[in-house]
């Protein structure tokens, strides 16, 4: 059996983070515990949720969905050290790539100014058969964009009010989950927060009626095998694209 390729760490030099996510628990499915490192370094991490994962819950009425999912975002992301969490209503499952949304996503990262931006998986699977969903293609696809427009004041322009100036500081954008990684970070110490943080979801969790499920456990499969190609107990995988402005 061929041995997977060794992970390289990421670059943690860095003091602002903002990650751009479809639905509430994006999160949560795999870079969570990341987040709580990075948090407990003093770093500041901001949330932006594309939608609110109206359409999450089968048995619940969208707008009732809407308001027990961001509620519980807001429990999950104090768990591990996120006070900033920002809605921005769009359409849950039908979310589409192109200029609105790239729109939508400049306007966050210019109002945060964030070094690195964090996204998950956008290809087209999970790394096998399983694929992935429409919403999270559309917009980590449009994260790519939405941090090279920010940059250039000539790209969406009248975002550039009010003290609003171009911000093209963005490093790197980081896609947590990517089939495709090549880096990772060290979540051996605070896995235990990544998995209070899922657990938080608990009304989505139980919507989706996967009998016997344990957050634990599902975290712990990702995690172990992304530790051993890093040289650690736990860890998150990260595929990285380096973005040029600034340097």
């Amino acid at each position: 059996m061929e041995k997977p390729e060794p992970l390289e760490p990421l670059d943690e030099t860095w003091a602002r983070a903002l990650c751009i996510v479809a639905h509430p628990d994006d999160m949560e499915f795999g870079a969570a515990a990341a987040v709580a490192r990075w948090t407990g370094q003093g770093k500041w991490v901001g949330y932006t949720m594309v939608t609110s994962g109206e359409a999450g819950i089968d048995g619940m009425d969208p707008e009732q969905a809407r308001r027990v999912r961001e509620a519980e975002q807001v429990d999950s992301a104090r768990i591990v050290g996120v006070d900033t969490v920002d809605f921005l209503g769009l359409p849950d499952g039908i979310l589409e790539y192109g200029v609105a949304l790239r729109r939508t996503l400049a306007a966050e990262v210019r109002r945060h100014r964030p070094d690195i931006v964090v996204t998950g998986n956008f290809r087209d699977t999970w790394g096998g058969r399983n694929l992935n969903q429409a919403d999270h293609i559309a917009v980590g696809k449009a994260v790519l964009d939405a941090v090279r427009d920010a940059g250039n004041r000539w790209v969406f322009p009248e975002q550039l009010t009010d003290g609003t100036v171009p911000w093209g500081g963005v490093r790197e954008v980081w896609a947590f989950g990517s089939p495709q990684s090549t880096h990772a970070v060290d979540t051996t110490d605070t896995f235990d927060s990544g998995v209070e943080s899922l657990k938080a979801h608990a009304a989505y969790i139980d919507g989706l009626g996967w009998e016997n499920w344990d957050p634990r456990e599902f975290l712990e499969g990702m995690a172990r095998v992304t530790g051993q190609r890093l040289g650690v107990a736990f860890a998150a995988p990260f595929e990285v694209f380096p973005m040029g402005w600034g340097e």
